[in-house]
């Protein structure tokens, strides 16, 4: 796999300070999957009560792990669970070794902690077609198991990278009745991002107490504005899953309409997944697209992806070119209706086009200038309807070839 040897500019400071979710403990090991002398599987165990949700990509090239998981949410069922994530390799297009081998973790991992098979999910990352070699993670069960603690998602955020640059993590809390209700998040992704109902792999904790058809229908609700509104290069992941597991131990109980969690979800959701896109392969610029005035959200969604997708766009970002024309390309191509004479389009604050024409105010220096700054934001007026939809995105550099040419290496 191609090495990472430089940051990327526009990740954050620092990793977030994330609550202790009680009922979850974490662990990490160094088990050389792919990797040499750094952590590549992680274990994460639930307490007793625990509800799981799931949203997972919807690839027809999706990998066992995935159609494994999917085959073990969507029911009532709460208890002890566990998540066994790997790096390094995908076991995707595996074929039935695949499937032997997620079978042969989650029995492992089931008879380590002593809890049902179907409540063990796992995940895997990296190279797609090569065998995984589950032997491996099955060896360093019994150290995961030992080395179990409250306080170690840092380090599970930092053992289910691949191409990452940094880990990711964000958290949100809200009181009720004088009691504190916490939730913190952990992601990877870097390229490969396009989501279709999921996104990279992303696992959220909170110590809330709610049931699982009501916390999978808040997780499906809140997918859509946050991990399928981003994009780095327009490739959907054989691997996606988000899991949100709910332990209880907060002893607040909270439904699908308890606005409080709702939003402070929403936010960990939103700031992980704006994390993917500040770390897309070779990133050096973040853009947010808001599209407004379409006739349905289907067309503002369409539009707002065809613009935040087009290499020809990506590019003069990276080149700090406002070529608003490969905007109107874009929306031209998309397969929504617009109307070429009420189109609008802007780079931050300047209006470039409007009308179907360039605004004869319009200064190029002005939309220069904003082009240089590390964040973007694109706004275009179909002046059509009533709809709206925001996306993000980053910029297309070379980076991103050098990475993805020597991904296998």
């Amino acid at each position: 796999m191609a090495k990472i040897t430089k940051v990327s500019p526009l990740a954050p400071a620092h990793f977030p300070v994330l609550p202790v979710i009680k009922g979850v403990s974490f662990a990490t090991a160094a088990a050389g999957v792919k990797y040499a002398g750094r952590t590549d599987v992680m274990l994460a165990v639930l307490c007793e009560d625990t509800t799981v949700a799931g949203v997972y990509t919807r690839s027809s090239t999706r990998s066992a792990a995935v159609l494994d998981c999917q085959a073990k949410t969507g029911d009532e069922a709460s208890g002890q669970a566990a998540i066994i994530v790997n790096s390094g390799n995908s076991n995707a297009f595996t074929g039935a070794v695949g499937i032997q081998s997620v079978q042969a973790i989650t029995s492992a991992a089931a008879a380590a902690l002593d809890m049902d098979a179907n409540r063990v999910f796992t995940s895997s990352t990296g190279v797609i077609g090569e065998r995984l070699p589950h032997d491996k993670i099955v060896s360093a069960l019994e150290g995961l198991k030992s080395n179990l603690s409250e306080v170690n998602i840092a380090d599970a955020a930092k053992a289910i990278m691949t191409t990452d640059t940094f880990p990711k993590g964000a958290c949100a809390s809200f009181d009720v009745a004088g009691k504190t209700v916490n939730i913190a998040g952990i992601a990877k992704g870097s390229g490969m991002i396009a989501p279709d109902m999921a996104t990279m792999l992303v696992y959220i904790f909170t110590d809330a107490a709610i049931g699982q058809s009501d916390l999978q229908t808040v997780l499906d609700e809140l997918t859509g504005p946050t991990f399928n509104s981003i994009t780095v290069d327009s490739d959907t992941s054989t691997s996606d899953t988000l899991l949100l597991c709910a332990t209880g131990k907060s002893g607040v109980s909270v439904g699908r309409e308890n606005v409080q969690f709702r939003e402070a979800l929403r936010d960990v959701m939103l700031d992980l997944a704006h994390q993917v896109v500040k770390d897309g392969e070779g990133a050096t610029k973040f853009v947010e697209i808001r599209v407004t005035g379409a006739q349905t959200e289907q067309d503002a969604h369409m539009h707002a992806m065809a613009i935040a997708n087009s290499p020809l766009v990506k590019t003069a970002i990276a080149g700090e070119d406002p070529n608003w024309g490969r905007i109107v390309m874009a929306i031209g191509k998309s397969g929504a209706f617009a109307d070429r004479d009420k189109l609008s389009i802007w780079f931050g604050d300047v209006l470039v086009a409007k009308d179907g024409w360039v605004n004869p105010d319009y200064r190029e220096e002005d939309a220069a200038a904003l082009m240089k700054l590390p964040e973007i934001v694109v706004r275009v007026d179909l002046g059509l309807g009533q709809s709206a939809k925001t996306v993000w995105t980053c910029d297309l550099t070379h980076g991103y070839i050098e990475i993805n040419a020597d991904y296998r290496s």
